[in-house]
């Protein structure tokens, strides 16, 4: 986290109260940084395992530790709750968190098929709670906030185009969890890690809806494991004629110095924007690389500092407020739409 992002808290202690519940992804540290950098009081955590809650309480001390998922949404105070659980089993804790009065803060991918979706679209628009998604490749890396003040700004003109690459690092595969290679309980790479890339190119794009013109997944490497899926792609075209493709995998080789080299290539009428999120490849270890170019001429812009993380304290007043500043709600279902749509009709290769 910069400084940046902890300098702008948007209440006071106890002002916003919300819990961790189900910490099955890292990515729950994430959510639950970004939250308390804001302001938010982080009151409860629980999860099924004790050593994730011993592990979690280590680094938020803060939090005490709830008895089951029933106590947390039994607490009057708790105005959200954050969540990284097993990805099939994300949609149906945001039921749950959202029949309970309370808005619902999930990892990507926030579900994993269309009967999910169809489902939390109604339980949004019946209840009125917010099922806000962390796609924290957007929203919690300031190269990619930058990006987006720049197109706002109107650097690079009219997008065209959105490419966005992201490769990962798998690791041993023994220290991994038994769901993470099953395709019912994962999703799917482009359901999964491909979700990024699709509310990127939306966003960066400003379009609402798009058509999948065709994705392909495969599992090159790891016979092992005959449900996962170690690459995917997708090339889709949305509706203001602004086209997107986006790459992942699981072959970021050990050499390279952090997990994956993430990188986004944002075209325009005007000018083009290169992200190299997480890494400058032999040049640089830190990330948050921007590289612009239009007619003003080339520039290389380190980010780190610049811009912080804007999207935590608009979440929590648009929780407050019942206002959709961070991130609209169609537009979190439909990247995640997109995803899920991309998956269904990859055809296999490889």
């Amino acid at each position: 986290m910069t400084d940046v992002a902890r300098s702008v808290p948007v209440v006071q202690p106890g002002e916003f109260v919300f819990a961790a519940a189900h910490l099955d992804h890292p990515h729950i540290y994430g959510m639950a940084e970004g939250l308390v950098s804001a302001g938010a009081t982080l009151e409860w955590v629980y999860d099924r395992d004790p050593a994730k809650v011993a592990a979690f309480v280590e680094r938020f001390p803060q939090a005490r530790v709830a008895r089951s998922e029933e106590e947390i949404l039994a607490d009057p105070r708790v105005a959200l709750v954050a969540s990284a659980g097993v990805t099939s089993e994300r949609a149906a804790t945001g039921l749950r968190v959202m029949e309970a009065g309370k808005d619902y803060f999930v990892d990507k991918a926030p579900l994993t098929t269309l009967e999910q979706l169809a489902a939390v679209r109604e339980a949004t628009a019946r209840t009125g709670q917010k099922y806000a998604v962390y796609y924290s490749e957007r929203i919690h890396v300031e190269a990619a906030v930058l990006a987006g003040k720049l197109i706002d700004e109107g650097a690079i003109g009219r997008v065209l185009h959105f490419t966005g690459m992201g490769p990962h690092r798998i690791g041993d595969p023994a220290k991994r969890p038994s769901w993470f290679f099953e395709r019912e309980t994962f999703g799917g790479i482009i359901c999964d890690i491909g979700s990024h890339n699709f509310e990127q190119m939306l966003y960066y794009c400003g379009a609402t809806d798009a058509e999948i013109l065709s994705s392909a997944i495969a599992n090159h490497h790891h016979p092992e494991y005959p449900t996962f899926e170690d690459f995917g792609e997708a090339h889709i075209v949305m509706n203001n004629g602004a086209t997107g493709y986006t790459r992942v995998d699981w072959f970021t080789p050990d050499g390279l110095g952090t997990w994956g080299d993430g990188r986004a290539f944002i075209i325009g009428t005007e000018g083009y924007i290169e992200l190299r999120k997480f890494i400058n490849v032999a040049t640089e270890k830190r990330g948050e690389h921007v590289f612009l170019v239009n007619d003003e001429g080339e520039q290389h812009i380190q980010a780190s500092g610049k811009v912080g993380f804007p999207f935590f304290g608009e979440l929590i007043m648009d929780c407050l407020q019942r206002t959709e500043t961070a991130m609209t709600q169609a537009h979190a279902l439909k990247a995640a739409e997109l995803s899920v749509r991309a998956q269904v009709q990859a055809r296999r290769v490889g």
